[in-house]
This record gives structure tokens, C-alpha cells and sequence, in this order.
């Protein structure tokens, strides 16, 4: 009986893995070939049947596309809206998410269903609106045009309540015993136990904005201010498409986003098991 049992576990704990493995070889298998490709000329590319190594492997890539686009300049473009962007929202989701979740007035059940309401809208349907708001304010093609739209996000506030609830009430109340500022409680309580949700939180809207293509595309026109997604797709002419060039480039792209994830995927991981839970 106890053969029986322990085959049982192994054969569970055998095809959990064998699941898992096949899960992340479809995962990563994209991105290697990506990087294989990153090394390859133009008619290896094209080459039918195709060849998954490189027969003649080449560095000469990377060097043409900083030689063909302005690829330093939009990396640091990308990189500062993303960082910027990412911090504000940051802030503003665990400010908005505390006084959602620990505060009681007028109709705060009903303000934040009509926030959440909003995921439901698809960016197209706001993106003329949003069009002519920026226009108003005169800062099409800057910087603040990539960055104001993004200044709050729903999903981050939701995200941020759900975290925060799970918050004992005794320790905000400590603190205004103590003296402490409403302000003050939620920078030295509240952010130091939220670190987990920060920063999955940090994930999701770094990746998001790196990777944002459509409405930069619609208030960007100075060349100086492009983003990495922009950069990638003026490689792309009428006539063809140097598919060799643009796997360099986004072999490139991906770097920071592989960077972000490493340094927060710890807190990613807690945050997204622990978000929900209360106490």
C-alpha cells in the first residue's frame, strides 16, 4: 500500500514538472529565437527550411541599428518615461488605495466602482478625448505627453486597496495616538508594509509603458523624442522589413524589462500571492 501511495506522488510531482517544464519552454523558446536571430544576416533569416543556429554568427547587427536610427536616444526616452511614469503611478495608486481602503465619507463604495468602471473602456474609445485634452494644454510632442495620461491607474488603485485592507486598523490608529500626520501614517506605516505590492505593481506599469507603442505614436513627431517601439518600427519600410535588425534592437529593448523583473521579483511574487487576503 505504501509502494502504491509513494508511486502516486511521484507520478503527481512527475507530471507537475514535465507541465511546468513544456510551459516554460514554450515561454522562453520565442525570446531565444530572437537572440539567435540577433546574430544572423538578413538571408539566414529568410532562409526556407529556417535554421535555428546561427551558421555564420554576427555582432554586426547591434552595431547597424545604432548606425541606421538613433537607437541611444530613444533607449534613454524610453527609460525616463518609463521610470517617471512608473513612480508617479506608483505613489499616486498606494495614496489613492489607502484612502480608499481605511477611510469612511460620502459615497466612497460608489466613487471607487466608477473608477474600476473604467477598466472596462477600451483605450480607443478615450484616445481622441485624451488627443485633444494634451492638445489643449499645448504639450504635444514633449515628454509631458507621454507622461500625463499615465499619472493614475485604476488597476494600480484596486491593486493597492485590496493590499492595504489586509492592514490592521491598531497600527494606524498607534500612530495618530503618537501624533502622526494622516500624511505622515501613510509614508512611515503604510508604504514600508506594501513593499510587495509596490512592486508588482512597479512591474506591471514598467512593462506596460516600455512597451507602449499606439500612443506614442500619436503625439510624438520630433525625432529626438521617439520611444524604443517607435525606434523598432521605422525599421520596418513600405518595401521590406530587416527582420535581422529588428530582433538586434529588440534584443536590445528587452534588457531593462529583464532587469526590472530580477530586482522585483521577489516582492512581484509575495505581492501578487498576499494581495486580496485580509486579515
Amino acid at each position: 500500500m505504501k509502494e502504491i501511495v509513494k508511486y502516486k506522488r511521484w507520478l503527481k510531482n512527475f507530471l507537475i514538472v514535465a507541465f511546468l517544464s513544456l510551459g516554460a519552454i514554450c515561454t522562453v523558446m520565442p525570446f531565444i529565437w530572437m537572440m539567435l536571430g540577433s546574430m544572423k544576416s538578413l538571408g539566414e533569416i529568410i532562409k526556407i527550411p529556417p535554421t535555428f543556429f546561427p551558421k555564420n554568427p554576427t555582432l554586426n547587427n547591434f552595431r547597424v541599428v545604432f548606425d541606421t536610427i538613433a537607437f541611444g536616444r530613444y533607449y534613454l526616452n524610453s527609460i525616463f518615461v518609463s521610470v517617471v511614469t512608473t513612480v508617479i503611478i506608483v505613489f499616486t495608486s498606494a495614496l489613492a488605495g489607502y484612502v480608499f481602503s481605511k477611510f469612511k465619507f460620502f459615497a466612497v463604495n460608489i466613487m471607487f466602482i466608477l473608477i474600476l468602471s473604467t477598466l472596462m473602456i477600451p483605450f480607443q474609445m478615450i484616445m481622441v478625448p485624451l488627443y485633444l485634452v494634451i492638445r489643449d494644454l499645448r504639450v504635444l510632442d514633449s515628454y509631458w505627453a507621454l507622461i500625463l495620461p499615465g499619472l493614475v491607474s485604476a488597476f494600480g488603485i484596486f491593486l493597492m486597496k485590496q493590499f492595504i485592507e489586509t492592514i490592521p486598523r491598531d497600527l494606524i490608529d498607534a500612530g495618530r495616538i503618537d501624533g502622526c500626520s494622516e500624511f505622515g501614517i501613510f509614508l512611515k506605516i503604510i508604504l514600508p508594509l506594501v513593499v510587495p505590492a509596490l512592486g508588482a505593481l512597479g512591474i506591471f506599469t514598467f512593462m506596460a509603458e516600455w512597451n507602449s507603442y499606439l500612443w506614442p505614436l500619436i503625439v510624438i513627431d520630433a525625432d529626438s523624442l521617439r520611444t524604443i517601439p517607435l525606434g523598432l518600427a521605422a525599421l520596418s519600410t513600405q518595401h521590406a522589413t530587416r527582420h535581422n535588425l529588428v530582433m538586434a534592437g529588440a534584443s536590445l529593448a528587452v534588457i531593462p524589462v529583464i532587469v526590472v523583473v530580477i530586482i522585483f521579483q521577489r516582492h512581484f511574487v509575495k505581492g501578487i500571492t498576499l494581495t486580496g487576503l485580509k486579515t
